[in-house]
């Protein structure tokens, strides 16, 4: 997956150094409120994990069609590289997605593919083990699952173990070996005893715990300044952003409307987040594992612009990114507009 994730975005690069801009699918011809007329239903992606509740909520409850005039066609992905591949083709015109996938994307296309137009999450992720392994150091020869290779997670726990002297390389080779899998397969390894432990998400970090007798090792958390760390952002492609600004500020309308449920009525968002979950998967969580999760995570428009700065730095250093300078990545100005308008205060990019 990560070489055919890297051969997309170079691909998309080429397109955008030759053409100027990302196809949109057939979308380009498509009007907004700025040229009078109706825009065609915005393409969003997310995923089906409790750190993207911000759009679990705006689905379910109906904030996105409330603000943007009609539903919008949603994808789901399991981690941020699959949903970026979507962004360059086209697929999507905006994705909540974490903060590693977001600076691949912006370094590969070379600063003309994406922006960060609103954080969503921050914290929400565990290193959950099997009972047995107490300490770093019994993590060597054990096998440990990540959601993809190259996200958020994964570069996370490659610069943790190089941090702490051990080796985990792309290939699978070294001290510790790292399993990128999906999500729900990590569920079924985990409990096989396939798998040692996994570097994951809410609500999976949670269901291993209460559901195969995982124990927590690390909470990412305690590796960042004051425990805040972006989980989990949105990005807009910029022909887009361009071509739909009235758009994409409705969808930032709506984010900050799902972000104020989420934080307001904890226990309706908890109730709408497993309604959405449960059309996606088939099966509802479980309640405590619901709790669990939800105490874990911070739901907020920030984008924690500092921790994404320290993140791409990370991934430099373990060699999953090409040395990169992230001056423009966001865009806030938009969201800061929605804030003020609100009554909030404005978010930064520093």
């Amino acid at each position: 997956m990560h070489r055919r994730f890297r051969a997309a975005v170079a691909a998309a690069a080429l397109t955008i150094l030759a053409a100027g801009t990302l196809s949109a699918c057939g979308d380009d011809d498509s009007k907004d409120g700025s040229s009078g007329g109706k825009a065609a239903a915005l393409r969003l992606g997310y995923f089906p994990n409790i750190t993207h509740a911000t759009a679990l909520v705006g689905l379910q409850q109906g904030i996105f069609t409330k603000h943007l005039g009609t539903a919008p066609k949603a994808s789901q992905f399991n981690a941020g590289p699959a949903a970026v591949e979507a962004v360059f083709s086209g697929a999507v015109d905006a994705t909540f997605v974490g903060p590693n996938p977001s600076i691949n994307a912006w370094s590969k296309s070379k600063g003309k593919a994406i922006h960060i137009i609103s954080g969503a999450a921050s914290g929400g992720v565990a290193l959950v083990v099997k009972p047995g392994i107490n300490s770093v150091k019994d993590l060597k020869g054990k096998k440990i699952a990540t959601p993809q290779l190259g996200n958020t997670q994964d570069v996370a726990i490659r610069y943790w173990l190089k941090q702490n002297g051990l080796t985990a390389n792309k290939d699978g080779s070294g001290d510790v070996k790292v399993v990128p899998q999906e999500n729900s397969q990590t569920l079924q390894t985990f409990a096989q005893g396939s798998i040692d432990g996994a570097w994951v998400p809410e609500p999976f970090a949670s269901r291993l715990i209460l559901e195969s007798k995982g124990k927590k090792l690390l909470d990412e958390s305690s590796l960042w300044p004051g425990g805040k760390f972006v989980i989990t952002n949105l990005i807009v492609r910029q022909d887009y952003e361009k071509q739909h600004p009235d758009q994409v500020k409705k969808l930032l309308e709506a984010v900050v409307e799902a972000t104020d449920f989420l934080n307001s009525k904890p226990d309706e968002a908890k109730k709408a987040v497993n309604a959405q979950l449960t059309t996606l998967t088939g099966k509802p969580l479980k309640q405590n594992v619901l709790d669990a999760a939800f105490k874990e995570i911070t739901f907020t428009t920030d984008p924690i612009a500092s921790s994404l700065t320290t993140g791409a730095q990370h991934a430099e250093q373990i060699g999953l990114l090409d040395k990169t300078d992230l001056n423009g990545i966001y865009n806030l100005a938009p969201l800061n507009e929605v804030l003020k308008a609100s009554g909030k205060a404005p978010v930064s990019d520093k």
